[in-house]
């Protein structure tokens, strides 16, 4: 038998699909008993947040056992299996391992790091647990995924990388002073309610702002949102999305953070909020065209200072203006965004979702904004490269942590307004002190994924072991019972010491090899000496079996006592 995992995530799939494809508590239960019932799987566990859905299973067929466990899938999600095929991933015995601990670790998140994950994963645990679907090998794989998760938090400090986006988002808006000076008694509307909104509003109300407005599609997800503030002691309430451009002229800082493929903040409704005539649409093609070669450059510059987050107006330094993407280097964003965009590739999901890129494009080498987005030390007001610092009062502070963004990045042009973003936190970014705890996160997942599989080969020969000793202990029981009708008259001590001495004898002689074929067995490609154990020793399958059952309600027992 070996593990397969099958699923869909925010780095595969798009959120309208993980939201059709999300499973209540009942559809996890009962694809959990069907996997079981299909013929290739033996045990089974799914995990299903907002952003993940993957059915963990035993199988003793790959091809097979990824057909059905797809099937199932779509069965269960009400999506269909050609829609849902294109977004599904596979990963297989090591590669399942390694996939779930790097999850455990928070390195697949939304959030690089967040912790929330490690609940979910004991969740899963607790189901299988209840229900009788995970055996020996999924109670195994997913305490240790709990243990490795709690290593890397208690180890690193990738902790951190979940909440740099939101942190230093807040302190680029405070502009050098402090955050919770700037923003006590201000009122806050975050729009969005997953992971990074979640994380923007925790992080405000931390800071004292008198009041968080909650706009989302999912009024329901808002309005959980909502009572978590409210438990905190936070003056929070929800609105519909049809209510953002009322609650805009109402606030004082916004947040938005949604999986939404337009604009969600447009120019034109900031400006209406604060009373301003709408920005002066872009120039018309066929005007620009008329104009002479150094104009047209010119333009395009000030366009793309405008898109990066650097210019008010023309009136900045010109060596401020960024006429193309500088390449990735240690001391910013290691994606080039721009290049890119124009390559074609897009964006999907909210906040810091994973790059949802062309084949050719290896997603899983693409770091979480988070990674890079904390500093060692941070700048002075205004003195990052991407963040714009206004003259002027600022009226509404805007923090855009999309991808794509939400919010128009002309709003630069507002007078009074003043907008962080994603590209703009990168270029502020002046190194990247949380890649030395993300390398050594995945230093520690490796460690642990071949430490799992040792175990695992090595547990994997323990049955054949332990019949072998038990034939071995018959034998001597055979051999005592024929001495004694040969030689009735041995007394008491010298019957129990002949038995000692031939069962010290047996245990010399299987020493040396039981515990060289261990210590094989947990190397790879190590499976095949049990099968030459039970060769050379004749030993009986059957009996090899009922060791692995009683081992494995041992195991069950044990970890049902420790989840």
């Amino acid at each position: 038998m070996s593990l397969l995992v099958v699923g869909l995530s925010h780095r595969s799939a798009p959120v309208s699909v993980l939201e059709r494809a999300s499973l209540s508590a009942d559809a996890q239960a009962k694809l959990l008993h069907d996997t079981l019932a299909a013929e290739p799987a033996a045990e089974a566990a799914v995990l299903a947040t907002c952003n993940r859905i993957e059915l963990y299973a035993d199988v003793d067929k790959f091809h097979a056992g990824v057909a059905e466990l797809s099937t199932l899938l779509a069965q269960h999600s009400g999506v269909g299996l050609e829609e849902l095929t294109p977004y599904l991933y596979v990963h297989y015995e090591d590669r399942a391992v390694h996939h779930l601990f790097s999850v455990a670790c928070g390195l697949d998140s939304m959030v690089v790091g967040e912790g929330q994950i490690l609940g979910q994963i004991k969740d899963t645990l607790a189901l299988g647990q209840e229900l009788h679907t995970a055996g020996r090998l999924l109670n195994d794989l997913f305490q240790q995924a709990l243990r490795v998760g709690k290593r890397a938090h208690s180890e690193t400090g990738i902790d951190r990388a979940g909440q740099s986006l939101v942190t230093f988002g807040l302190e680029q808006l405070a502009a050098g002073a402090s955050v919770e000076d700037w923003a006590k008694g201000k009122r806050a509307l975050v729009i969005g309610a997953g992971s990074m909104s979640s994380l923007a509003a925790a992080t405000l109300a931390r800071t004292g702002v008198d009041e968080i407005v909650v706009a989302n599609r999912t009024h329901a997800r808002a309005e959980r949102l909502v009572e978590i503030l409210g438990e905190a002691g936070t003056a929070a309430r929800a609105v519909a999305m049809a209510d953002v451009a009322r609650e805009l002229t109402r606030v004082d800082i916004a947040v938005s953070c949604t999986g939404a493929t337009g604009l969600v903040l447009t120019g034109e409704a900031v400006a209406t909020a604060l009373g301003l005539p709408p920005l002066a649409p872009a120039a018309d093609p066929a005007t620009v065209a008329r104009l002479s070669e150094a104009d047209r450059t010119a333009l395009a510059e000030v366009a793309a200072a405008e898109r990066a987050g650097l210019l008010a107006d023309g009136t900045e330094p010109a060596e401020a203006v960024r006429s193309e993407a500088p390449a990735p280097d240690a001391a910013g964003c290691p994606v080039d965004l721009a290049a890119l965009a124009d390559a074609g590739i897009t964006f999907a999901g909210p906040g810091v979702d994973a790059l949802n890129a062309a084949p050719a494009v290896d997603v899983n080498s693409l770091e979480l904004h988070g990674s890079w987005a904390e500093r060692a030390e941070r700048p002075q007001a205004g003195a990052g490269r991407g963040v714009r610092v206004p003259a002027g009062p600022v009226r509404l502070a805007l923090l855009d942590l999309a991808m794509p963004r939400d919010i128009d990045a002309a709003v630069h042009r507002i007078p009074g307004v003043r907008l962080v973003d994603i590209e703009s936190l990168a270029e502020a970014s002046a190194d990247a002190p949380m890649a030395a705890d993300v390398d050594q996160v995945r230093s520690i997942v490796s460690d642990e994924v071949a430490a799992f599989g040792a175990a695992q080969r090595a547990a994997h020969i323990t049955p054949t072991v332990v019949a072998l000793r038990a034939m071995a202990a018959e034998v001597v029981a055979g051999e005592v019972a024929r001495l004694e009708s040969r030689l009735p008259d041995l007394d008491d001590k010298q019957r129990s010491e002949v038995t000692q001495t031939v069962r010290r004898v047996v245990d010399k002689l299987l020493h040396a090899p039981t515990v060289r074929i261990k210590q094989l067995a947990a190397e790879p490609g190590g499976a095949g000496y049990a099968d030459a154990l039970r060769t050379l020793f004749d030993l009986d399958p059957e009996t090899v079996a009922a060791v692995s059952r009683a081992d494995l309600n041992d195991a069950d027992v044990k970890n049902r006592g420790r989840s």
